[in-house]
């Protein structure tokens, strides 16, 4: 693989669909999961090094890069994050990981928030990058938030409106969104050349669209549903210290509303911080899952 030397690609079958992932090494398993708008090719930076330690998975999300891409319906239910939560359990007991860490970062992080209410008994420790809770997002917009978070009410729009606009020139549309978000000359050519290849299918541009629309629906329902019930395995937290997640919350009183053992801090970087600050994304994350 040239992102991931000695790791093998493997498209892996889960109940609706396949799973793609590259996985490697040795050692208890990492599940790694990505962002908007991007692919597992995130941690190109970071996952070798992991693979020292760990045999690390990194997939890609329903709607997203490879994976599987159904139908929706009407709730968005096959966009939630439930569904998209459910296809990385399964891929990993297809792989023979029944239970494993697992690190998110920005979708990929509320992914693995709801994974680990809905499979506690499958995750042992959870990180999340550069994400509060949804629902607090929700709870609490306002004009900064709303103008650096547009695109949550832009994507959320019903079908087609979203997915026409941007499918005239996705390409545009990306570099456009990730250059906001942070130092964007960071990124690999050749992984952003994959991003682009990736979110120029009209089918990752609605699935994509249908993650937005459930996170703005079915998503806050399954959320308001476990309000009472806390993450009980340790929780770590990284996030930018530049952008709005670091300058408009508290980000660990945050997530001790929705977990019990929490710990983490910021980054001097951008959103992207695999790619931004590879080197301690690695020392966090590995300090945090061999403790």
């Amino acid at each position: 693989m040239p992102f991931f030397p000695d790791f093998a690609a493997k498209r892996v079958p889960v109940s609706e669909g396949e799973v793609q992932v590259v996985t490697g090494g040795e050692g208890p398993p990492l599940l790694l999961l990505h962002g908007y708008p991007q692919t597992h090719v995130m941690w190109h930076k970071v996952a070798p090094a992991l693979a020292r330690n760990f045999t690390v998975v990194a997939s890609d999300l329903r709607g997203y890069g490879d994976s599987l891409k159904p139908e929706t319906d009407a709730d968005h239910a096959p966009y939630a994050k439930r569904a998209m939560a459910r296809d990385q359990v399964e891929a990993m007991a297809a792989l023979g990981h029944e239970r494993f860490f697992v690190a998110g970062h920005d979708r990929g992080g509320r992914v693995a928030h709801r994974m680990a209410l809905d499979h506690p008994d499958r995750v042992l420790k959870i990180a999340v990058l550069d994400i509060v809770p949804t629902a607090k997002m929700f709870e609490t917009v306002d004009r900064v938030a709303a103008l650096a978070y547009y695109h949550w009410f832009f994507l959320a729009q019903p079908y087609d409106l979203p997915e026409r606009l941007i499918g005239a020139d996705p390409v545009y549309y990306l570099e456009r969104k990730i250059g906001s978000w942070g130092a964007s000359q960071v990124f690999d050519p050749a992984a952003l050349a994959e991003y682009r290849r990736c979110f120029s299918d009209p089918k990752t541009i609605h699935g994509s669209c249908e993650d937005y629309r459930a996170a703005a629906t079915i998503d806050l329902a399954n959320d308001a549903a476990d309000k009472g019930r806390k993450i009980a395995c340790p929780l770590l937290a990284l996030w930018s210290g530049r952008n709005l997640t670091g300058r408009h919350y508290d980000v660990l009183a945050c997530w001790r509303e929705r977990a019990v053992d929490v710990r983490g801090r910021a980054f001097d970087c951008g959103h992207f911080l695999p790619e931004e600050k590879p080197a301690e994304t690695l020392a966090e994350l590995e300090t945090f899952f061999r403790s």
